[in-house]
């Protein structure tokens, strides 16, 4: 077994503690990275916090893992030692199902297997990446194009490819508009992406005070959703709308800014179901839909067009001794826009 240094929560109301984890020995097709970054994701905080369902205390969290590959099983074909590699929100499916195999692992019929939180094919709980090794069988590791920096990769491998999937696949380019609600980690990375793929794109956020950053970010527009005139101005406008919101909103008053065959995609997981009007669905012919990160094919495809556009998040590098400060600034939407961990410091 290899023994890496970690980050560790024993509770949901409990402080990130430092530890020793264990990871498996290499397999003939496994590669070890030594983790430089790890990014912090919305969706760590929800799990740490038990928001989403019983959790195997102590966890580890962390899907947004960017390093440098240190070893690799004998049958390693992909990858060699030195390579720079990332590591996003699964590390393994069944390959079997039409899903996997039509390279849609995140919706592996079987239940893809995430990078924490989850019983890998050994038996053994996932651990993520707040910790300086991980092991990762090499169909679920991607190549970060050169010209990105390794801090900077992290939150691609979460907020990246969540945002890049929905709007490849409904086709956000030239002549589309796209919305996006929200500019936090997701909604920034969303702005970028629809504006470098062609889209004409708006902000609809709470208040004002990131119209600066999202109009530098690509957005043409920029609309604070407390004002009620936004609304009815808006109205029946978007082809398009990425919500990257993880709390409850009126979505019926959102789909009412969709044009015909307009569609809503939520991709923010608020923890408490949302309430729908049918009526601002029938109306247009509008659709509400959500979408999940994106299979490992198009995760490379996203990291790719990344790097051919010099696309990356504005993040913050924190130590580990930050965690729990971060964590609470985040709830606070107090960070620009990603918190990414030195591993180093772990």
């Amino acid at each position: 077994m290899i023994t890496a240094k970690a980050r560790a929560v024993d509770g949901p109301d409990k402080p990130f503690r430092a530890t020793e984890i264990e990871r498996r020995d290499l397999d003939s097709h496994d590669v070890l990275i030594e983790i430089k970054f790890a990014g912090i994701c919305h969706s760590d905080i929800h799990t740490a916090h038990g928001e989403w369902g019983p959790v195997n205390y102590p966890l580890v969290p962390g899907h947004e893992i960017a390093g440098i590959v240190t070893d690799v099983g004998p049958e390693v074909t992909k990858y060699k030692v030195g390579d720079r590699v990332g590591v996003g929100c699964m590390v393994d499916s069944c390959g079997d199902c039409e899903n996997c195999r039509k390279g849609e692992e995140q919706y592996c019929l079987k239940g893809n297997i995430p990078t924490y939180a989850g019983v890998d094919k050994y038996g053994e709980p996932t651990q993520g990446g707040y910790s300086t090794h991980i092991v990762v069988t090499e169909g679920f590791v991607v190549k970060i194009p050169d010209n990105i920096e390794l801090d900077a990769a992290a939150p691609l491998l979460c907020a990246g490819i969540t945002t890049y999937s929905p709007l490849n696949h409904w086709g956000a380019g030239p002549g589309k508009k796209v919305a996006v609600v929200g500019l936090g980690g997701l909604g920034h990375m969303a702005v970028k992406i629809a504006h470098a793929m062609g889209a004409e794109v708006t902000v609809l956020s709470q208040s004002l005070k990131k119209k600066e950053d999202g109009l530098q970010f690509g957005a043409s527009d920029y609309y604070a959703t407390s004002d009620p005139e936004t609304f009815t101005k808006l109205a029946g406008s978007f082809d398009l709308i990425i919500n990257t919101v993880s709390a409850s909103i009126d979505i019926s008053a959102y789909l009412s800014l969709l044009t015909l065959d307009g569609t809503l995609v939520n991709v923010g997981a608020p923890a408490e179901p949302l309430a729908v009007n049918v009526f601002s669905l029938i109306g247009h012919r509008r659709s509400f839909a959500g979408s999940m990160i994106g299979g490992i094919c198009e995760t490379q495809e996203m990291l790719d067009f990344c790097g051919k556009h010099n696309i990356v998040p504005q993040i913050e590098v924190i130590s580990a001794d930050e965690i729990d400060e971060a964590y609470k600034r985040v709830l606070a939407s107090d960070v620009k826009y990603r918190f990414v961990i030195d591993t180093s410091t772990i």
